[in-house]
């Protein structure tokens, strides 16, 4: 499986994303317009309240610890302190990821809702940002404990998401 990924990773179009979710290889077409939009909002937003040491990343993949085979995954956004990944590995350790957020798609929604929201919980990702166009919602997951996350805030797209420490901010969905 894993030398049929990394293939498929080598070899992807520009612009596409290879995942390897819960042992199932998932080949990601390029964001459409509106998908860019709301992360670039998610950018701006963030970038304007984040603490001093912390970067956004897009592109970024993971390396999911779990069953054989690892997951790996690319966020859509990820938060983490400076420095977190300097390796030239193409996927890194979540360990000091604080956030991940996913725009969900028709393409991706059923793995964003599912697959990857257990994944990010297993690696014990604080928080996973989840803005579900199909379904009008964006939802905050947090608090993971044993694969799961315990909490979980759930607003219309429009209404305010509060971020927990050390964000302490609320989203503002309206331009979603």
């Amino acid at each position: 499986m894993e030398t049929t990924f990394d293939e498929l990773d080598a070899t992807a179009p520009k612009g596409w994303r290879v995942e390897l979710i819960e042992g199932d290889i998932h080949v990601v077409p390029p964001a459409n317009g509106d998908h860019e939009e709301i992360v670039s909002e998610l950018l701006e937003q963030i970038g304007e309240h984040k603490a001093k040491g912390l970067r956004m990343r897009t592109g970024i993949g993971l390396r999911i610890p779990g069953e054989a085979p690892a997951d790996r995954l690319v966020p859509d956004l990820v938060i983490a302190p400076k420095g977190a990944f300097t390796s030239p590995e193409l996927y890194h350790d979540p360990a000091p990821v604080l956030l991940v957020c996913e725009v969900a798609s028709r393409s991706t929604g059923d793995n964003d809702r599912g697959k990857k929201l257990r994944s990010y919980a297993r690696a014990g990702v604080p928080c996973y940002l989840l803005v579900d166009r199909q379904k009008g919602l964006v939802t905050l997951f947090s608090n993971p404990r044993r694969g799961r996350y315990l909490d979980t805030l759930s607003r219309p797209v429009g209404e305010p998401v509060p971020l927990p420490d050390p964000f302490g901010f609320e989203v503002d969905t309206s331009e979603f």
